[in-house]
C-alpha cells in the first residue's frame, strides 16, 4: 500500500510531516506551484513554494572567487533596493524568476557578477526608477554626489526618448 503521507512537508509548528494540500496554484510563467497546506497533527495552515530545480549555477565575482548562484541573495538585493517604494513583492519574485532564466539561459555552468548586476539593474529601471537608482549608487559605488547626479541624468534622459516612459523629474 502507498504511503498516504508520501511528500508532505514538516509542520513549522508541531514539526509533523502529516499534511494535506488545501489548494495548488501555478505562477502565471509556470515556473512555481504555491500550495496551501494543512498540518493533519496540529492544525496549522500554512504554504509551500515548489520551483523547477535548475543546474547549479556559479557566480564568479570580481576577485576570482566562485560561490553558489543564491536566489535568496537576489531577492535580498532587490527587496532592499524597493524598500518603501510601492512594489509589490510578487513583481519582485517574478523579477527574480526572470533573472534567473535569462541567467540559465546565457550561461551553463558560471556567470560574473557583473552580468548578475546589469540584469538586475535593468530590471529595477523597468519596475521602479528609485529602486533603480539606489541599486546602481551602491552597486556602482560612487565617490561623490557628481556621479550620483549623473547616473540620475542619465536616467532622464533615457526617459524623455522613451515615449512610454513616466514622467520622472519636473524641468
Amino acid at each position: 500500500m502507498r504511503d498516504q503521507y508520501r511528500g508532505c512537508m514538516r509542520c513549522v509548528q508541531c514539526a509533523s510531516q502529516k499534511d494535506k494540500v488545501l489548494d495548488s496554484r501555478s505562477s502565471k510563467d509556470g515556473t512555481t506551484i504555491r500550495r496551501r497546506r494543512e498540518c493533519l497533527q496540529c492544525g496549522y495552515r500554512y504554504t509551500t513554494y515548489e520551483q523547477i530545480e535548475r543546474t547549479e549555477l556559479r557566480v564568479v565575482k570580481k576577485d576570482g572567487t566562485r560561490e553558489a548562484l543564491n536566489r535568496e541573495k537576489l531577492m535580498s538585493g532587490l527587496i532592499k533596493a524597493c524598500e518603501k517604494r510601492p512594489v509589490p513583492m510578487d513583481r519582485l519574485d517574478r523579477a527574480v524568476e526572470e533573472i534567473l532564466t535569462d541567467l540559465h539561459k546565457d550561461h551553463t555552468s558560471e556567470v560574473p557578477s557583473a552580468n548578475i548586476g546589469a540584469k538586475v539593474m535593468d530590471k529595477l529601471h523597468q519596475i521602479d526608477p528609485v529602486a533603480y537608482v539606489r541599486y546602481v549608487s551602491v552597486y556602482r559605488q560612487f565617490n561623490d554626489v557628481n556621479e550620483f547626479i549623473q547616473e540620475i541624468q542619465s536616467l532622464s534622459r533615457r526617459a524623455a526618448r522613451d515615449p512610454f516612459q513616466r514622467r520622472l523629474f519636473k524641468d
